[in-house]
């Protein structure tokens, strides 16, 4: 899927929350890395034979999101009683976004919980996949229910003008319109989600936005929009944010996060090859011969560049002896063989030309700009961000005129 299919899907869909008169068409929860993880439990869920419609706990019930809940966003044990309600919250509301969006269906209440099914598995697979793809569905998604929803010109006003006066304006038209339009009944609880609707897009606009209930004095950076980020008031006391009272537990290692995002870039590649390329090898070579690609393979090693080893354009599909005999002579991961190290480029350029230019109605899973970012750290240059948009021929001349 590409930024032009997510946006036919946007179109295709009303948001218009006159007409839902849906209150939590967003909400508290709804923040970018929360919508990507959750997205990611419920791919894992029906990839492993979950049933269908399914209900909250049915998500969070399962052993990929029970061992990751905790690691990750510094979350209780969700086997304590305590914890069900903050559960709850923390994976329905980033559902219900999903079936307001026409990304899952709401399937009616059983025993007083909300069933839901998978409507658009490709786009669910596309804000799994990585955080920044959530982030992008979710300005789409924002900015299409604003204009939909006649609030539009008030959120473009502010942008403009970029004054406290102007947000108080906009808080005001967007208090008065959830109030008037939707079961939510006060400011206060207005304005707890106008800050999901509105930092996203300053976000992306590079421009000011809210923080703590005013203008921010700088732009509003992807950080500040991550739900796994420590609470001022938290912070104050020693606690993270969302833990349940009496259960507080350590807040979570940046190691563990980035462990996370490793293994489930290695996953979704790993499953895309084995659905979409047989389980063969991206390279061709004698040691591919009838042997199933079963090693997914850092191109420029993790060990020497964390800051890529989370990036799908940076791994690629080979045999076990493709990657601990050739990759790794002598199976020794510490050293690579920069022969096969320029193959396996070579071969990853022309997996990611297929997948975007040559698509036979697969998902899309690489970003060319991504590829731009390993090559230009992998090979330190800044040579690959000047290249035009999809230039695959550019792309090989520079991988020849840098190795």
């Amino acid at each position: 899927m590409t930024n032009n299919i997510l946006s036919r899907f946007i179109d295709e869909h009303n948001y218009d929350v006159r007409v839902s008169r849906n209150g939590r068409w967003i909400d508290q929860k709804c923040a970018l890395d929360a919508v990507c993880f959750v997205a990611d439990c419920i791919v894992d869920y029906i990839q492993k034979g979950g049933k269908q419609p399914f209900q909250s706990p049915n998500i969070w019930h399962a052993d990929y999101s029970i061992e990751n809940v905790q690691h990750l966003f510094g979350k209780p044990d969700p086997t304590i009683r305590t914890t069900l309600d903050e559960y709850n919250k923390f994976f329905r509301q980033p559902m219900k976004m999903l079936a307001a969006a026409g990304v899952l269906r709401e399937d009616g209440v059983l025993n007083n919980t909300i069933q839901f099914s998978v409507e658009k598995m490709e786009v669910l697979e596309y804000i799994a996949l990585r955080e920044r793809n959530s982030f992008e569905f979710l300005c789409m998604y924002i900015e299409k229910t604003l204009k939909d929803s006649g609030l539009w010109d008030g959120f473009e006003t502010f942008f403009d003008l970029q004054t406290k006066e102007a947000l108080l304006d906009l808080k005001i038209v967007f208090s008065d319109f959830c109030i008037r339009y939707t079961p939510i009944n006060t400011t206060v609880e207005a304005n707890r989600i106008f800050i999901k609707v509105l930092n996203p897009l300053a976000c992306k606009m590079h421009l000011k936005g809210v923080e703590r209930g005013r203008l921010s004095k700088a732009m509003i950076t992807y950080d500040k929009i991550m739900y796994n980020q420590a609470n001022w008031r938290d912070k104050a006391v020693g606690k993270d944010k969302n833990i349940a009272r009496g259960d507080f537990i350590q807040a979570p290692q940046d190691n563990q996060m980035y462990q996370y995002r490793v293994t489930r870039a290695i996953k979704y590649l790993r499953q895309f090859n084995d659905k979409y390329n047989e389980g063969k090898s991206e390279v061709l070579d004698k040691f591919s011969v009838g042997e199933k690609a079963t090693h997914m393979h850092h191109i420029f090693p993790r060990n020497q560049y964390r800051i890529i080893a989370e990036y799908m354009e940076n791994l690629i599909a080979l045999t076990s002896g493709q990657h601990l005999q050739a990759a790794h002579p002598n199976g020794n991961t510490s050293i690579v063989d920069p022969t096969y190290q320029y193959n396996c480029l070579i071969a990853k350029t022309e997996s990611i030309r297929k997948n975007i230019m040559s698509n036979h109605g697969e998902p899309v899973i690489y970003n060319f700009d991504d590829f731009m970012y390993v090559l230009d750290v992998g090979f330190k240059t800044d040579y690959f961000e000047a290249l035009p948009p999809c230039d695959f021929n550019a792309v090989l001349t520079g991988i020849e005129f840098n190795f």
